[in-house]
């Protein structure tokens, strides 16, 4: 099937436009973009710079997907945005492409809900199945591991990373790495204040492992041990088999502490990175 195009829309001849794909009116698309197989554009859709958009994404009106990075050291480089499918982008979302640093390109995976207004910044990665809840602000480099949720009107410092199945109340000004299943809450900057519980069992983590990162949670941050204690404790009570939740856990806390100021990738701020993920789950 064809794509279904408003003749009061603006697409660069250059454009690559797949099948069944809907442009509404008032859009602009830029030469350098790839747009996949069912992909909807409401109208007054902006998506310019080398941008490559996979199958079945909407973006709402208001949408600028792919404009130059918001960095003063950026110089009209060749960097990209890479999106994957499935993804929803609501009013307002702004995907800045990537700066001249780590590999130059912002990645937006699958299945993810960008609500109202929320901005994702030069070099962002977002896993799978995450979300955004309206006015969410994503400073540089910052990471977003799978089926984390992000609540209204909360700022993330670049270069911080949110676990797996972490989760942020709204209005939070995040500067430290938040774990995978943890839930951080407070108005300054989150403090650790219990286990995402509910987005566990929704995820299907059985009950038993559901308990051991409840103790991970209360020895490291009820009994503040270290991480070298905590450690050292499952893998004498587990005899060394530790489920793949509590192993992610684990070594995302090691990373953490191997980064500055409670984020662990600080550490590559000024070197290239192929890290991929920092949790295992």
């Amino acid at each position: 099937m064809t794509a279904r195009i408003s003749p009061l829309s603006d697409i660069s001849s250059g454009a690559r436009i797949g099948d069944d794909v809907t442009i509404g009116p008032f859009c602009v698309i830029g030469p350098e973009v790839t747009l996949g197989d069912g992909c909807v554009l409401d109208s007054h859709v902006s998506i310019t710079g080398r941008t490559t958009v996979g199958h079945n994404n909407r973006f709402w009106p208001g949408c600028v997907i792919g404009a130059e990075p918001q960095d003063k050291s950026y110089h009209d480089g060749d960097t990209t945005v890479e999106i994957g499918n499935d993804n929803q982008f609501r009013e307002g979302v702004t995907v800045n492409r990537g700066a001249d640093k780590e590999d130059g390109c912002t990645r937006i995976d699958n299945r993810n809900l960008l609500m109202a207004n929320a901005h994702v910044a030069h070099n962002c990665h977002i896993f799978d199945d995450a979300m955004l809840v309206n006015g969410v602000l994503l400073g540089g480099h910052v990471h977003i591991h799978d089926k984390a949720i992000i609540s209204g009107n909360t700022v993330v410092h670049h270069f911080t990373t949110i676990g797996t199945l972490g989760f942020v109340s709204g209005g939070c000004r995040v500067v430290r790495d938040v774990p995978p299943y943890m839930l951080g809450a407070g108005n300054d900057h989150p403090q650790i204040r219990t286990i995402n519980i509910i987005g566990m069992r929704r995820a299907g983590i059985s009950e038993s492992t559901i308990k051991l990162i409840r103790t991970a949670f209360r020895l490291m941050y009820r009994e503040h041990k270290t991480l070298k204690e905590l450690q050292d404790y499952f893998h004498n009570e587990l005899d060394g088999v530790l489920p793949i939740e509590l192993m992610g856990l684990l070594n995302f806390l090691e990373i953490q502490n191997g980064g500055k100021m409670g984020r662990g990738r600080e550490a590559v701020r000024t070197a290239p990175t192929t890290e991929v993920k920092t949790d295992a789950a």
